[in-house]
């Protein structure tokens, strides 16, 4: 074995093999920097964990004197062996005794070990048989001795206790003891048991993880073999063959031939290193871990080998040397080495852990995150402690050897990634998170120091014991009480360095070593003894899943639960409680304390005399340890983020929990009939404490800044904090008597709260402002709603400032004449108008020139008969003086043009009369103000928003009210806008034309002169005034076209003869508005005319164009007369073609018609249609047939006597039937054609005669004029 395990590492003696760390540091640094830490006064760091003491839960063990020598924690059951040799199997978390045996008979056990481990998860247990294990327990009072079957129960020995058999509840344990001696023993059947005897005290014994199938198990003690026993018969005691005894001998002979009473077989694996103290298999069961005097050292077990790797059983892989400098040689034998397989998996998680890794890369962490990226899987984690050193250790799976040992197998190697050297002696070790690990620390003592100084420890201590007393132990050695109390250390791997110290202030801890103190680790995902299930809101709100929740739904559990409010907050109550109580028939397991329902890692830290439980803090703890250091902000914070912390911390349900219902007043089913109420009332039960305590908090942490004279952030805090009415007004009054207005002010609610907040709160700021800083005030006016205080007090207070003139319009406040008194004035004018009094803000806006606001109030208010006193100010509130100085029409028109449209919109809608508006500006003189008014009415500005007829009517009502002012209008128009006198001149018909005539010719506006002189008759002087005044050949023309008079033409003609210029302008423009013969007879012979060509070419041209357009135009005519003349004698000569039905000679014409009768039975009423007597009824439509008469219907026959008429649309009638169908519809009897000859029966008869053929025919013709009846009445019902 040593040889083997050489030709992994390199060596320091030929029987030594060390491996190769990858790191090395020092997890302390100097004690001077320690006392210089010490010294200094640093905030005090909050504590990652949490302790409760579970000692009063464990009352048996310390029975009659008794002390625990050996723990461990796995699953749901903590495994407690004592110096009296007793086995205490306790169930978690409800901390009831499930099974106490004693396995050593006044021996100290020296080490437990369990198979399977970890052991199964629980399940919910059967009432049967919780019922079965109740009673059991009821009668159990002293623990069996499985050592001895032969003793006979006494009052203090009573029958066995049975326990469950359920999968969490098969497992076997395996104990050792300084009398030589290892029990295993079933939990379950209490016959499944062996001892074996070793001759010689045992210091640790291991079981195989597969043990109920291969019967293994490891042991090693004070003899220094590592032995190997496999098989045994259940129920017997027996000697190892180690033992070198005669008995043994004979006993391990006669089991060969299968003679002895014991069928176990010894191996020695490794010994002659001295005593061995610890064995541990790894979890998977394939390495098994050792530590010896010489080191400690790594093998490969018999588990999961594949046929090929049958070799590599038992086969060491790995040994890590004890360091050889120090008291290594003396204590090396005394100190006990601690060993830990680690599943990664189950760790805690932590919030640091991402910082801690990216602030730490040191070589091993990148080792480990790189072996472990490779195969996780695969490689397990071993933590060694050992005196002050820890070793972090990756067991590597066997694989094919490569380069010299290429083809062989290895069994598998270990890799030392880390080395910390502590100044403590390791008293236990695991992984706490990822990246911290944790360990429980045995603080030497100073041997200098008097043994009654109290000694000085650094880190968080723990509350101290409640069991701690001073007597000495009955038995044992007695030590000096100079030893200090141990230390719960989480150490950053990254970095090396401690990050959380805890002092335990354990039991009698003056006189314990390194030895009596255990650490059990009950990781996360093997604690499953509180089920805990999804959460709803309500749930996640409240953090009462198991607990305050299931109590509100389900009353009955909130009477009869170990895990109410009440037994929470009461670890006495709990403890009596569980006293008293048998274990529970239902499936729920009550814990017996709340830390150890709470879900994560459970970290047990024990003592001969005492059991701590740490978990990691939660939120609540977080909130107490800040409110304790007075870290309110954080505080607040908090409780503001996770509300949850409320509820879920003890103390603060307490003060929320409904009283409890007595039942002997009435009945669970009558009390908690209304479940949904019960929830609605934890719910505001919960919401209520949770603002309460955030409003307490607050004020806390309001007080501390003010105390520190911070009022700035003071009162950012009470914008966050505060909530009510009530201590908004104390806040707000505090500040004020502080004269710290400003830091308050900008953080006052600008909402309306519930109940409301005191208006007075708003008015003393307010009023603070307006005396002092006028500018804040307006801005406060601006963006507190008027509805948060009183308008009326406010106002009061601003008049009284103009008053009483505080402030003055021509004083100047930092360089600006008139500030503050504008800011009153404009924020009295906010006011008034929030307090419905528009007229009065009006005139301050006035006053202020606030074009803006002032036209706003008049057009939402109509307010324009307010100021129609003053016309003229409205026109100019957007005008500047400067404006009126300099500006130009256009400029000034924009500036105006709010108010003109406002008053012109007033004078459309009638409420504003022009004649008010012009008689104001006249009065000021303000003519060009008046012709943008007026010139607005006229343009109907305004109303272009409307469309078609509404629009035109709109705008002549709009144009009439100018039509009032049209002389007025005239001289406007003529000064400022030539374009609308025009306008104006050709459409109103109420202005003066002797003064239009006389403004046109004040100006010299010939075309409107023109057009007035047109007007009034005065053709020639308007002729001549655009010959001579504008010599406009063509607007000449154009006039004498339109006035088309001849004496005007013959004038234009006399004018223009002398005037080449003119006569070609004729040539080419009159066209045929006079004969061009006329004028072309006219010109002066010799005169030379230029163009005189080409007008006349464009006069013959246009006379062209005429006749050849003429021509065409009575071609088509002709055309389209010439069609319809041939149409209509084509249709006259068109025979009409139409069949007849040929009858026999035997022929009788038959006809029926109905019998006539007497009654006649009306239709129902309800069926009964008014008819116009004047709509004659509706007959059946038939369609007329060829060879049929229209009229009738009938087909004709060879031997009509009737006359038949028939149409060029093949319609035939007999003509008795035409005159009937013609007349339908008229109020006329059918008369026969005048002068027709009739029979004696009043018939239609043919005649020979000449004349009267003649005549019926044209009276024939007279009828049937307008064509066929059918068709002419089809053709009226298409159109």
């Amino acid at each position: 074995m040593a040889e083997e395990s050489e030709e992994l590492g390199d060596t320091k003696t030929p029987d030594d093999n060390e491996l190769v760390p990858a790191e090395s540091s020092t997890a302390d640094d100097d004690a001077e920097s320690e006392v210089e830490e010490e010294e200094e006064e640093e905030e005090e760091e909050e504590p990652k964990l949490k302790y409760a003491r579970m000692t009063s839960h464990l009352g048996p063990l310390y029975r009659n004197g008794d002390a625990t020598s050996a723990f461990l924690v796995a699953g749901d059951k903590l495994i407690v062996g004592t110096h009296s040799g007793n086995i205490h199997v306790i169930s978690l978390p409800s901390f009831k005794s499930l099974r106490v045996y004693t396995a050593h008979r006044n021996a100290s056990i020296t080490s437990i070990s369990i198979s399977p481990f970890p052991p199964p998860l629980p399940s919910a247990v059967p009432e049967a048989v919780s019922r079965v294990s109740s009673q059991a327990y009821k009668h159990g009072r002293g623990p069996p001795s499985v050592a001895s079957e032969s003793s006979t129960a006494t009052p203090r020995t009573p029958q066995n206790q049975t326990v469950a058999n359920i999968p969490s509840n098969v497992i076997y344990i395996a104990t050792s003891s300084i009398d030589g001696k290892v029990c295993v023993a079933s939990l379950v059947d209490l016959k499944d048991v062996q001892f074996r005897d070793f001759a010689r005290p045992v210091q640790a014994v291991a079981l195989s993880p597969d043990y109920k199938n291969d019967r293994t198990y490891i042991s090693g003690g004070l003899a220094g073999n590592l032995v190997l026993t496999a098989g045994g018969r259940t129920g017997t005691s027996s000697t190892s063959t180690t033992t070198g005894t005669a008995s043994a001998t004979a006993s391990g002979w006669l089991g060969t031939i299968g003679l002895g009473a014991n069928s176990a077989k010894d191996t020695i694996l490794h010994s002659g290193e001295g005593t061995i103290s610890t064995i541990k298999f790894s979890l998977s069961g394939k390495y098994v871990a050792w530590i010896n005097e010489q080191g400690v050292k790594v093998m490969r077990s018999n588990l999961h080998l594949d046929n090929a790797d049958a070799e590599s059983a038992w086969k060491r892989i790995g040994h890590i040397g004890r360091p050889q400098d120090g008291d290594w040689e003396e204590m090396g034998s005394v100190w006990k080495g601690r060993i830990e397989w680690v599943d990664e998996k189950s760790l805690e998680t932590d919030e640091d852990d991402k910082a801690r890794e990216i602030a730490a890369s040191s070589p091993a962490t990148a080792k480990l995150k790189q072996q472990a990226t490779k195969s996780s899987k695969r490689i397990e984690k071993l933590l060694i402690g050992w005196g002050g050193t820890i070793w972090i250790v990756n067991v590597h799976p066997g694989a094919t050897g490569v380069g010299k040992n290429v083809g062989e197998r290895t069994a598998g190697r270990a890799e030392i990634i880390k080395i910390l050297r502590m100044d403590c002696i390791i008293s236990g070790l695991s992984l706490y998170t990822p990246t911290l690990l944790i360990v429980l620390a045995y603080v030497k003592p100073d041997e200098e120091d008097d043994e009654t100084e109290t000694p000085t420890t650094k880190g968080h201590k723990s509350k101290g014991s409640t069991a701690s007393t001073g007597s000495e132990p009955s038995g044992g050695i007695r030590r000096r009480q100079n030893a200090l109390p141990p230390e719960l250390r989480l150490i950053d791997l990254g970095s090396s360095q401690e990050v959380d110290t805890d002092t335990l202030t354990v039991s009698r801890f003056e006189r314990l070593s390194a030895t009596d103190y255990h650490l059990g680790i009950l990781p996360a995902v093997r604690a499953p003894a509180i089920v805990q299930t999804s959460r709803g809101t309500l749930e996640t709100l409240s953090g009462m899943g198991s607990g305050m929740w299931n109590a509100t739904v389900n009353a009955t559990t909130l009477l009869s639960s170990a895990a109410s409010i009440r037994s929470n907050g009461s670890q006495s109550d709990a403890n009596s409680s569980s006293k008293g109580q048998s274990v529970s028939n239902s499936s729920k397991i009550r814990p017996a304390h709340p830390s150890i329902a709470t879900p994560g890692m459970k970290i047990f830290i024990h003592s001969p005399y005492d059991c701590i439980l740490a978990t990691k803090r939660d939120l609540s703890d977080h909130l107490s340890w800040l409110l304790e250091h007075e870290k309110y902000k954080e505080a607040w914070e908090l409780i503001d983020e996770h509300p949850e912390v409320i509820s879920s911390s003890v103390e603060k349900l307490s003060e929320i929990e409904p009283s409890t219902p007595d039942q002997n007043q009435s009945s669970n089913d009558d009390f908690y009939d209304d479940v949904a109420s019960t929830v609605d009332s934890a719910t505001r039960l919960i919401n209520s404490s949770v603002e309460k305590e955030k409003r307490r908090i607050g004020e806390l942490w309001i007080q501390q800044i003010i105390a520190s004279g911070d009022w700035v952030s003071a009162g950012k805090t009470c914008g966050k904090v505060l909530g009510t009415p009530s201590r908004w007004e104390h806040w707000v009054c505090t500040f004020a008597d502080a004269h710290k207005f400003d830091e308050i002010t900008n953080f006052i609610p600008t909402m309306q709260m519930q109940p409301p907040l005191s208006s007075t709160i708003y008015e003393v700021v307010l009023g603070h402002y307006i005396v002092h800083n006028r500018p804040r005030a307006r801005d406060l006016l601006e963006s507190w709603s008027s509805d948060l205080f009183n308008i009326k007090s406010i106002t009061t207070i601003l008049e009284n400032q103009l008053k009483y003139r505080d402030v003055r319009q021509d004083s100047i406040e930092d360089g600006e004449t008139g500030r503050d008194w504008r800011i009153v004035q404009e924020c009295l004018g906010k006011l008034y108008v929030a307090d419905g009094r528009p007229r009065e803000a009006l005139k301050c806006y006035i006053q202020l020139q606030d074009a803006d606001s002032a036209m706003g109030l008049i057009k939402e208010y109509h307010l324009v008969d307010t100021v129609a006193d003053d016309i003229p100010g409205l026109i100019l509130l957007r005008v500047s003086k400067e404006q009126m100085r300099s500006a130009d029409i256009p400029e000034l028109k924009e500036a105006t043009s709010e108010a003109i449209s406002l008053l012109v919109n007033e004078a459309q809608h009638g409420f504003l009369r022009p004649e008010v508006v012009v008689n104001q500006l006249q009065q000021k003189n303000m003519s060009l103000y008046l012709f943008f008014y007026v010139g607005s009415l006229w343009r109907g500005d305004g109303i272009e928003e409307r469309q078609g007829e509404a629009r035109e009517r709109l705008l002549a009502e709009s144009r009439s009210l100018v039509d009032e002012l049209a002389d007025l209008t005239v001289h406007l128009f003529a000064v400022y806008d030539r374009d609308l006198l025009i306008d104006f001149l050709k459409s109103s018909t109420f202005y003066t034309f002797e003064k239009a005539t006389h403004e046109c010719e004040e100006r010299d506006y010939i075309p409107e002169l023109v057009y007035l002189y047109s007007k009034t008759g005065q053709t020639k002087r308007a002729l001549y005034l655009i010959i001579d005044k504008l010599a406009d050949v063509s607007q000449a023309i154009s006039f004498a076209k339109e006035q088309d008079d001849s004496d005007l033409w013959e004038d234009l003609l006399n004018y223009s003869m002398d005037k080449p210029r003119f006569i070609r302008g004729l040539l080419e423009e009159v066209g045929t508005a006079i004969n061009p013969i006329t004028l072309v007879r006219r010109i002066p012979e010799g005169l030379e005319i230029e163009g005189l060509r080409e007008g006349l070419s464009r006069m013959i041209k246009e006379y062209e164009i005429q006749f050849s357009i003429s021509y065409g135009v009575a071609k088509v005519l002709r055309g389209e007369v010439a069609q319809a003349q041939d149409t209509l004698r084509s249709g006259q000569r068109k025979a009409v073609r139409f069949d007849i039905v040929h009858k026999d000679e035997a022929h009788v014409d038959v006809s029926t018609a109905e019998i006539p009768t007497s009654i006649q039975i009306s239709p129902p009423p309800e069926t009964t249609q008014l008819q116009d007597p004047s709509t004659p009824p509706e007959k059946e439509k038939k369609v007329s047939k060829a060879g049929h008469c229209v009229g009738c219907h009938e087909p004709f026959s060879d031997y009509e006597k009737e006359t038949l008429v028939g149409f060029a649309c093949g319609h035939v009638f007999h003509l008795s039937h035409l005159l009937e169908f013609q007349s339908r519809g008229e109020d006329r009897p059918i008369k026969p054609l005048q002068e027709v000859e009739l029979d004696d029966n009043d018939e239609f008869t043919q005649t020979h005669s000449i004349g009267t053929k003649v005549t019926h025919a044209r009276l024939l013709r007279d009828l049937i004029r307008a064509g066929c009846p059918v068709c002419n009445t089809s053709s009226v019902v298409k159109i």
